[in-house]
């Protein structure tokens, strides 16, 4: 029983004295070690509300806020929620204890304001007990209602606040008045949406419900600059919304509240108003007062027709459509009226007569809305289809003004694409547009046959509406407009068309309209067709046909004199197919026509044409550049199996000379494709490049060494820009994909520091009148030392012997005077140099080491340790001269404060006394005997 004493006055010990500190002292942090405190069970809450007791009667407001403070802290920061049980290792409260909180909380509501932040925090702690005494959330938010006089900041659990009925309605509407603080505003809509949905009663407080937050539309809300709490207006808007359509109850209200908004002059809530009505849930409010539909139509209808902002004018649009689907969904009884159709009525009496006056500007509006209403549904789209398509028709037959006629295919291509259910509304009028379209593209005024293309890609979009004679007929139209139309806005819209057409119909593009422009290849508008059909958008089989059709046609044009055709042929051959092959989808069928059929045959299209006379007196680069673009196009995409025949081919025709794959095989055989004696056939390496540098590095390309070899031969003595530039290029693209291993891991770059930096002994040297520059070996030196010190930080660790031997071939190369003054910057990867595994990196190194080793700075005195260890490890090396030179430098270093490493040194010189080389045996002797001087009375 003492100890017991002995227990809790401790607890109260510790809770009074973490109460003194907080609220006294003023120290915020000991509010989570009171947390902490009860949750170890140090003490309970109950206790700390006791140790409490003098600051929350304390006379001062402020000492009792502190006070609260620190207990709605404790409360809020115990990780764990409140339940009805006890348990021995964590902390949990009891009815009663709740209770008591509760009731504290509730009373503390009625003291001073200072004091109300606290209470209100400490209340929301309370919320979070999942098993609260029953009634309680009822009687604190009757507390909070009835006590406190601001906005609400308080989010509960409103599942319990039910029982309240109206009542907490009309609390929750007093606490919202007059609330401006956005943060309080997203927290209040988010409340009353819940409210609305959560099934409470409204009561007679409907209308303060849709007031107190109605007053807030539209929102017009900036957030401040660099704004910490991040609230938008967006968010704001979507809360608001969310609230005002959230029940039919709101219909009487809301309605009218959008139609005042639209009739203001503020453009914001004119477009705040619209997007409300978008929204479903706004529009099944709505549906309650059908006698509101027409001031509400009247009130789009102003907004579309004189609005000069088209962010209006769409929303206006999207409203007119979301209100026709709602009512193309309500139900129909027998008796009660087609709110549908008589909504559609007042929007035909209203807008059709607009559409007999094509050089009005009503026709547009007019068009917008009844193409809106169209486009909601079926049922929409059959009442004014029926109503509107025989007037439109109508008058563009009765028109003869092209801009007449012009504005009505507009007008009706906009009905196509509106109309719901197209198959059942269109196929009434399927004749009479085919007609009027037909005539329209027969007319010789341009935009109205580019309007006819449009409205001719409509129909054809619309599958199953055209059948295939009127097909037919359209490409017959537009062969005719290909091949007689001059003005170049027609041709592309004719193409647009056309590759509309070619993707809903392949085969009757393949064989109507192919054929009779294959026939006109050679009447002088070869380069047009290629490029009208080169660039529309067709299926791969309209694509496939038409480039063989290209291919054909070059194999069977009349040959006659020394020019068998022309270049400009064949570099607008290699753009279409280029373009082509941009187009056409990746499939078996694809990659087996490109290899058996495309690629062999603009191999031999662009042999030809660097074998003719002609080509001398003109500049290939174009044919060049894109039939190498052409084969990186499609190399890339070739089947594993048809890379590797593609690679073998091309590789035989480069070095081999092999034409028998090639279509034609007048060439003359064993042709020498990459020698650079031949001006004209070396630049076919870039179609080389082309075919084997785009393939996957999975595929092999045979006789790589060799191609390498005569590759890097034209590389540097080939004396034409382009073939030369290639076959660099076409070489490091193969050297690129060359799988790891001993024919990458030997590069010769470290080696050419030293050719660089060593006395030539046959030409560039002052004995043969070279012009040798004082101190170009410094200069060189200070140029690329840094840059190599950067290279190794930044290389693996596989690559740094590149580094170590080109460092060190520099330096070796240095004046002795140059090497002391640089070494000590270069210390750390010299003696990195001697631990890599590259034999000539020792030797270079260590002569470097020597001289400087004779006057040695202070930087190397200090790495004595790491040096000694390196060069004991180099007497064993398997080359004498590395064995030596480094016999010499330990030699040499005998002259150091190296006593401490006499007896290690001694030891591991005993083995090169029997090397097998005689040199190295006396460089040993010679060192062991400096070494064994020292420490001696007569040494050193």
């Amino acid at each position: 029983r003492s100890s017991y004493r002995d227990t809790m006055a401790a607890e109260s010990t510790l809770a009074l004295s973490l109460v003194e500190e907080f609220v006294s002292g003023l120290q915020d942090s000991k509010a989570k070690d009171a947390a902490k405190g009860v949750k170890d069970g140090k003490f309970t809450v109950l206790q700390l509300v006791e140790a409490l007791g003098s600051s929350l009667t304390s006379s001062q407001p402020h000492t009792r806020a502190r006070g609260v403070h620190l207990l709605s802290e404790v409360l809020e920061g115990t990780p764990f929620s409140f339940h009805i049980l006890c348990c021995t290792q964590h902390f949990f409260l009891f009815f009663s204890t709740v209770e008591v909180l509760i009731a504290f909380y509730e009373n503390r509501l009625k003291d001073h304001y200072v004091v109300t932040p606290p209470v209100l925090k400490g209340l929301k702690a309370l919320t979070k007990c999942t098993n609260l005494p029953p009634g309680s959330a009822v009687s604190m938010l009757r507390s909070v209602f009835q006590d406190i006089h601001v906005q609400v900041r308080l989010s509960y659990c409103t599942f319990k606040l039910k029982g309240l009925g109206a009542d907490f309605v009309f609390g929750f509407v007093q606490s919202m008045d007059g609330e401006r603080d956005p943060r309080n505003l997203l927290l209040a809509f988010q409340i009353a949406k819940n409210l609305i949905h959560g099934g409470y009663d409204l009561g007679k407080f409907t209308e303060e419900l849709f007031e107190v937050t109605s007053c807030y539309f539209p929102i017009d809300f900036s957030p401040p600059p660099n704004d910490p709490h991040g609230i938008t207006r967006e968010e704001l808007v979507q809360a608001l919304r969310a609230v005002l359509t959230g029940t039919p109850k709101f219909a009487e209200f809301l309605l009218p509240l959008l139609i005042e908004k639209l009739d203001s002059d503020v453009q914001s809530a004119k477009l705040d108003s619209l997007q409300t009505l978008v929204r479903n849930s706004c529009l099944a409010v709505c549906l309650q007062l059908k006698q509101e539909l027409t001031g509400l139509w009247t009130s789009v209808r102003r907004e579309v027709f004189q609005t000069s902002s088209e962010k209006i004018e769409s929303a206006g649009l999207a409203a007119l459509t979301a209100l026709t689907s709602c009512l193309s969904r309500s139900v129909l009884s027998s008796d009660s009226e087609d709110s549908l159709s008589t909504f559609l009525d007042f929007i035909l009496k209203d807008c059709k007569h607009h559409l007999c006056e094509p050089d009005l500007k009503l026709v547009w509006p007019s068009a917008k809305l009844l193409q809106a209403a169209c486009s909601a549904s079926t049922r929409a789209s059959h009442i004014i289809t029926v109503a509107v398509m025989p007037s439109l028709l109508e008058q563009y037959n009765n028109r003869t003004q092209c801009s007449h006629r012009r504005t009505l295919l507009e007008v009706v291509q906009r009905f196509i694409h509106s109309v719901k259910n197209y198959e059942s509304v269109l196929l009434a009028f399927r004749e009479a547009l085919c007609s009027i379209v037909f005539s329209a593209l027969s007319e010789s005024n341009s935009s109205l046959q580019i309007t006819a293309t449009s409205v001719l890609t409509s129909l054809a979009q619309q599958a199953g509406l055209l059948v295939e004679s009127d097909i037919e007929l359209a490409l017959d139209h537009l062969t005719r407009l290909l091949l007689t139309e001059e003005d170049d806005r027609v041709s592309l819209a004719v193409v647009e068309c056309a590759g509309a057409l070619a993707q809903l119909h392949p085969a009757l593009v393949i064989t109507k309209l192919i054929p009779k422009l294959k026939k006109e290849m050679f009447t002088g508008k070869l380069l047009k067709i290629s490029r009208i059909l080169s660039t529309g958008t067709h299926t791969s089989s309209v694509y496939l046909t038409w480039s063989s059709c290209l291919f054909r046609a070059h194999e069977s044009r009349p040959r006659g004199g020394s020019v068998n055709f022309s270049v400009d042929e064949v570099v607008l051959t290699c753009r279409s197919l280029q373009r082509i092959a941009e187009r056409v989808q990746d499939s078996e069928e694809a990659g087996r026509c490109f290899h058996d059929v495309f690629i062999p045959h603009l191999l031999s299209l662009a042999l030809q044409a660097f074998v003719s006379v002609f080509f001398f007196f003109v500049n290939a680069f174009d044919l060049f550049a894109q039939c190498r673009a052409y084969f990186l196009m499609r190399c890339v995409w070739l089947p594993f199996r048809l890379a590797g025949q593609t690679a073998s081919r091309a590789v035989s025709l480069f070095l081999d000379g092999d034409v028998s794959f090639l279509p034609d095989n007048s060439f003359p055989s064993h042709m020498q494709l990459l020698k650079g004696d031949s001006w004209s056939l070396s630049r076919l390496v870039c179609l080389l490049m082309g075919s084997v540098c785009s393939l996957p590095r999975s595929v092999e390309v045979p006789q790589i060494d060799k191609l390498l070899s005569a590759l890097e031969e034209m590389s540097c003595a080939c004396s034409h820009p382009l073939s030369y530039t290639s076959a660099a290029k076409c070489f490091a693209g193969l050297v690129n994909k060359k799988p790891q291993g001993d024919s990458l891991d030997s590069p010769m770059a470290a080696d050419g520091f030293s050719l660089l930096m060593s006395d030539s002994t046959d030409v560039l040297n002052r004995a043969c009148h070279a012009d040798v520059r004082i101190m170009y070996r410094q200069r060189f030196f200070s140029e690329n030392s840094a840059k190599l010190v950067q290279g190794f930080n930044a290389a693996p660790q596989e690559k740094k012997p590149n580094y170590l031997k080109a460092l060190s071939n520099i330096v070796n190369k240095l004046p002795k005077q140059v090497q002391v003054t640089e070494l000590p910057a270069l210390l750390s990867l010299l003696l990195e140099a001697l631990s890599c595994p590259d034999q000539d990196i020792h030797l270079s190194t260590l002569s470097c080491l020597e001289p400087v080793l004779v006057n040695p700075p202070q930087v190397l005195i200090q790495q004595l340790e790491a040096l000694i260890n390196r060069l004991l490890a180099l007497i064993s090396s398997p080359a004498m001269s590395v064995r030596i030179a480094s016999l010499s430098c330990i030699s040499t270093l005998s002259h150091f404060p190296v006593l401490p490493f006499r007896a290690r040194v001694l030891r591991a010189l005993a083995k090169p006394l029997d090397d097998k080389k005689r040199l190295v045996r006396r460089e040993a002797v010679q060192a062991r005997g400096e070494w064994f001087l020292l420490g001696s009375p007569g040494g050193r």
